[in-house]
């Protein structure tokens, strides 16, 4: 994921702009999560194309727990499939 964000390529998807509209996020709070967030579970491969999914999760700046699902493309590239806010998880702060 580091790769992806410093020397190669984010893609977000359009179900993922989607989310993030209805979510009231910003690609900024996503970056957070991206650059500092972890991986709790381990990835899950998707039934059409294949590919494996991992849920990136971290705190964003106003305390939300957000959930990142990212597919990589290819060693240099991640696909952002969809984002979600897990309110169970919320820091308080």
């Amino acid at each position: 994921m580091q790769r992806c964000l410093e020397d190669g390529r984010v893609q977000p998807t359009r179900h993922f702009r989607e989310e993030l509209a209805k979510e009231e996020l910003s690609f900024e709070d996503v970056w957070v999560v991206l650059r500092s967030g972890n991986i709790y579970t381990q990835p899950e491969q998707d039934i059409n194309s294949g590919e494996w999914k991992y849920r990136v999760e971290g705190s964003e700046p106003n305390g939300r727990w957000l959930v990142v699902v990212v597919r990589f493309k290819a060693a240099e590239t991640a696909c952002l499939i969809t984002v979600f806010c897990d309110e169970a998880r919320r820091r308080e702060g």
